[in-house]
């Protein structure tokens, strides 16, 4: 006997076909946004229970819930149907992005309702991010206000095609004609300032339904389309059926010897067997041979198709490379210029490594300039030297290898981007290219025929980097002469790069900010590189801060070219010595952001030398350093003396 289910409309209907029919519906993913209290939950459960998507055990808990914790009294509070967490509940506000499927006789739905509160931004771009349409809501007797602006700002940023503004709750303002005709004004002007293109609007209320899958009575004034037609009417695919070819490489398929192919997910255009392509970022291009797929071999793939390539020619191709229309590649670029959108509490700092991820590829990405920040309320261009939560601003990026991309605007696949901080492998920002920087392809590698072990074998010496770190008054310029003196009667090549003797040339710009910590050290880091590719020891004593900068300085070296000394000594320790009285002043407030007083210290997590320098003299310090480079062959065995 044949399994029935029943249909959207009532009726009952046979399994196999309800899936069948369900199989070719489109699917449109569209998010709810705006200010806080404007009804968002209302209409995502809405309309979830129009579409009639709800189980009689989920409507039955539905109306307790109401009861209980619902703000309709007697009635259903629908925004309890996508608001699942205690705390959204408790506190009747939206804080994750709830993710809900429903359908209609015409197609599928995912619907993304996305919180409203200014401190969960991030939460409503990352719904954003993958959304086909935006409705925005706005209340009918608030009007558009400060985070409406800041939600519109970031749907045109990432490109929503469709944006309907739902004008809700106008049964709250005796669903009056000039209330909404002001609101579509006041947004409309808006919406021209910031490039949202065609915006339809639709007086609502969510709570009673009206002009949601029905037209109302209410509004005999309003002669346009209920949400649900407009939902219906916009397209799902907004695929370019014209765009070039681009298949991100996910894997190397190779279960055996006779075969090799490259798996993905075409990101657009279209590849057919005996087509030319090109890898990217290698350059090398070759032929499709064949397309495999789940259902097997196909003569030709489209758009969101997930496929494995293989290729006439055996060539190097890795995860996270590209294959792309030979005769019109994209980009290849280690440098950019892109909108950044700030999600982390921690500050963005230029000059900090972050790890980018594109596609399937991480690679090492510093922020090199941040040129300014937008401020969503006026939309005017503000000077900033750093981005605090959910802040939006342009900045130019320096990657650590070169990644195939194109603008955002192009393809939002190929130039979005998210950032990870390496340490707590939190997802600090997400980010859409604009352009390539013209100075990459002005830049290029100059090969010389001196190298850094010539240089080293010269000075009979293994060249490194040797990092003193630690608090001021810790004793680290002290044991850094005394060590380069060791080195010197020895006869090795060195140079000692001291924190304050830097800050009165090379960095003599600089300040004390967190940004100019991190500043200051990275041109340390890629002094001390060149100095170790001049085959020195090279000692560097600085208060360094922070482990992403000390492991920046690290990643920039060879293997087992730095070491890192640590020297340790608490801030009661270093504050009885205060050799230069710093800490009295930072203490009466007349230094601000020093370390270990206003600004954080973050101790070595795998220091290679630890000194104790409350219980420690510096020669018997400096004797445990050079014991070190001793035993792990960083000195020649001669014992020079002068």
């Amino acid at each position: 006997m044949a399994s029935s289910v029943i249909s959207p409309d009532g009726s009952k209907v046979d399994l196999e076909e309800f899936l069948e029919s369900q199989e070719e519906k489109s699917l449109l993913r569209f998010i709810t946004c705006g200010s806080v209290d404007d009804g968002k939950s209302t209409l995502s459960g809405r309309l979830l229970y129009d579409s009639k998507q709800i189980f009689d055990d989920q409507l039955a808990a539905l109306e307790t819930d109401s009861k209980q914790v619902g703000t309709q009294g007697a009635d259903i509070d629908f925004a309890l149907l996508v608001d699942g967490l205690s705390a959204e509940r408790e506190q009747g506000i939206t804080i994750d992005v709830a993710y809900r499927y429903f359908a209609t006789e015409a197609r599928k739905y995912i619907v993304a309702d996305t919180p409203g509160h200014e401190q969960y931004t991030r939460n409503m771009a990352t719904g954003a991010s993958t959304a086909d349409l935006a409705i925005i809501l706005i209340d009918a007797r608030k009007g558009v206000l400060t985070q409406t602006r800041r939600h519109s700002f970031i749907i045109s940023q990432l490109k929503v095609e469709n944006v309907i503004v739902a004008i809700n709750k106008m049964d709250l303002v005796d669903f009056s004609q000039a209330t909404f005709e002001a609101i579509v004004a006041d947004y409309s002007a808006f919406a021209g300032e910031i490039g949202l293109g065609d915006v339809q609007f639709v007086p609502i209320s969510a709570l009673g339904g009206d002009n949601i899958f029905t037209a109302s009575d209410n509004t005999d004034w309003y002669s346009g389309p209920t949400l649900m037609a407009l939902l219906e009417a916009t397209p799902a695919d907004t695929a370019n059926p014209d765009a070039p070819f681009r298949f991100p490489v996910q894997m190397v398929n190779r279960p055996s010897s006779d075969f090799r192919g490259f798996a993905g997910t075409i990101a657009s255009g279209c590849v057919a067997t005996g087509d030319k392509v090109i890898a990217l970022p290698s350059g090398t291009t070759s032929a499709v041979k064949s397309i495999v797929s789940y259902d097997g071999d196909l003569d030709e793939a489209v758009t969101g198709q997930a496929i494995t390539l293989v290729l006439e020619d055996e060539i190097d191709i890795s995860r996270g490379d590209y294959l792309a229309q030979a005769n019109d590649r994209p980009e290849v670029t280690d440098q950019f210029m892109a909108h950044l959108l700030w999600m982390s509490d921690e500050p963005m700092l230029p000059s900090r490594p972050y790890i980018l991820k594109s596609n399937n590829k991480s690679i090492t990405a510093t922020i090199t300039d941040l040129k300014y920040k937008i401020n969503v309320n006026t939309m005017l261009q503000e000077a900033s030297k750093s981005l605090a939560l959910n802040e939006l601003g342009v900045c130019n990026f320096f990657l650590g290898e070169p990644i195939v991309f194109e603008a955002y605007a192009d393809n939002k696949q190929m130039g979005s981007f998210v950032l990870i901080d390496g340490l707590s492998n939190e997802t600090v920002a997400m980010g859409m290219i604009d352009f390539g920087l013209r100075r990459a392809d002005n830049i290029h590698w100059q090969s010389l025929d001196i190298d850094k072990q010539a240089r080293a074998r010269l000075k009979n010496q293994s060249p490194a980097v040797l990092w003193f770190t630690g608090l001021s008054g810790s004793g680290k310029s002290t044991i850094a002469n005394i060590v380069e003196q060791r080195l010197y009667a020895r006869r090795n090549h060195t140079v000692l790069l001291d924190g304050d003797n830097v800050r009165h040339g090379l960095n003599k710009d600089l300040g004390f900010t967190d940004t100019d910590r991190v500043e200051n050290i990275r041109r340390i880091a890629e002094t001390s590189k060149l100095m170790v590719d001049a085959g020195l020891i090279v000692i560097s004593s600085f208060i360094s801060p922070f482990i992403a900068e000390r492991r920046m300085a690290r990643d920039l070296m060879g293997d087992d070219e730095f070491i890192e000394i640590f020297i340790d000594a608490s801030v009661e320790v270093c504050a009885d010595r205060d050799p230069k009285g710093l800490y009295q002043k930072a203490k009466e407030g007349k230094i601000k952001n020093f370390t270990g007083i206003d600004s954080p210290y973050e101790n070595p997590e795998q220091a290679d030398i630890i000194i104790d320098s409350a219980n420690v003299d510096p020669d018997k310090a400096a004797d445990q350093i050079m014991l070190y480079l001793e035993e792990n062959g960083y000195l020649s065995d001669a014992d020079f003396q002068i």
